[in-house]
């Protein structure tokens, strides 16, 4: 899997998401992975979702992962942030 397939999820409204993920799998990508952590990570499975029910009726979720990163806050000490990587491809 290529960068070039890898959205990051972050503040920006879910349909530019959902444009981003569209426009790969038109340019011949066959699968799409979406990143995101803490706060984005309702957008990006509402991006998933939304692709998945009305544009791209085709597509699957192949594969989800979650997990945790620990992260320095600028206050001093780390925190854990939570992280969840979609999948998104035709199944076979």
């Amino acid at each position: 899997m290529s960068e070039e397939n890898v959205i990051y999820v972050g503040t920006k409204e879910v349909m530019n998401y959902v444009l981003a993920v569209t426009t790969q799998f038109n340019e011949g990508s066959e699968e799409v992975l979406l990143k995101a952590r803490g706060r984005a990570i309702n957008r990006a499975v509402d991006t998933a979702e939304i692709v998945r029910n009305r544009f791209l009726t085709d597509l699957d979720i192949l594969d989800i992962t979650t997990g945790t990163e620990e992260f320095e806050r600028e206050e001093g000490g780390t925190s854990n942030v939570s992280t969840i990587t979609i999948k998104l491809g035709k199944s076979d």
